[in-house]
């Protein structure tokens, strides 16, 4: 591994390793089984992408620090809150997430529910704090940025058009995947990012074009994980698209064409940052990282 993509590999460490720490006191103690199962499902690892994202933007601009981690953990409430509820029975039906079994398998569909309605609204509690911005109008910006990220023109709006193209009369075309990914996985990344820029009070119009080619990197990654990936590296079901019969960027641009679309997208990321040189690095290895990861 060359020096930039250890100091990358570091960097994403660090971050991930402060976010959990601010996620651990910022959530509820495990003194009922609502607050036990909001900390299960958060407090469960994962890569920090997201969070990452934030605080290096910010960092970028010597914004102070823990704003951006209480950014970071708001954000990664609502990607925890998503996953519990994509996993449920009437969504995507899983029992495994990041190799331990999901929220409702663990406690209840009721539970798992209520503790990713409590993740939601905890988020937009923590961006409302002084803490997380001195400045009211900093605040408003990055409560409007993460409610319409999370939201039906975001999150939420991409999880109901992929439920929709399950039963669809025929498969969605590439512009549409790319539409409803960008909706889905991509509106959160690009929140992540743009909220750096906000804390740093910086243009966030290049951070957000590069988030937006990367969380499609991102996702057609996914996409080809889900076909040649491992199981038990992932931990969680793989194949599960294809055995739902859903088009993907690999069932239409198959495994090599897909591939070439990750690296495209990538390299359009980091296009990006050009303005930033030396500074912007490791925001170009986490391109270079969401389409060469594993898991």
């Amino acid at each position: 591994m060359d020096p930039k993509q250890l100091a990358f590999h570091a960097a994403l460490s660090q971050a991930a390793s402060a976010v959990e720490d601010r996620l651990d006191a910022l959530l509820p103690a495990a003194e009922t089984e609502l607050a036990a199962a909001m900390r299960y499902a958060t407090l469960s690892g994962g890569k920090r992408l997201r969070a990452f994202l934030t605080l290096e933007i910010a960092g970028m601009f010597r914004a102070p620090r823990v704003p951006a981690e209480r950014v970071g953990a708001a954000i990664e409430c609502i990607h925890a809150y998503s996953l519990i509820h994509d996993d449920l029975p009437c969504m995507d039906d899983d029992d495994l997430r990041r190799g331990k079994p999901t929220v409702h398998k663990r406690w209840d569909e009721a539970t798992a529910v209520l503790a990713g309605d409590a993740l939601q609204t905890l988020a937009f509690e923590i961006l409302t704090g002084a803490q997380t911005a001195q400045d009211p109008a900093i605040r408003i910006k990055l409560i409007r940025s993460l409610a319409q990220a999370g939201g039906v023109f975001g999150m939420v709006g991409g999880q109901a058009l992929d439920i929709a193209a399950e039963t669809a009369v025929s498969p969605l075309s590439l512009d549409e995947i790319s539409a409803l990914q960008s909706l889905k996985t991509g509106a959160l990344i690009r929140c992540a990012a743009e909220a750096g820029a906000l804390l740093s009070r910086s243009d966030p119009s290049p951070f957000v074009a590069y988030a937006d080619a990367l969380g499609l990197a991102f996702q057609v990654q996914d996409d080809i994980l889900d076909v040649t990936g491992d199981a038990e590296a992932a931990g969680k079901r793989l194949r599960k698209d294809d055995a739902a019969g859903k088009a993907t960027f690999v069932s239409i641009l198959g495994i090599d064409g897909a591939k070439r679309r990750a690296s495209e997208l990538a390299e359009e990321a980091i296009s990006h940052l050009s303005p930033f040189g030396l500074a912007a690095e490791n925001l170009r290895q986490a391109a270079r990282f969401a389409i060469q990861r594993t898991s």
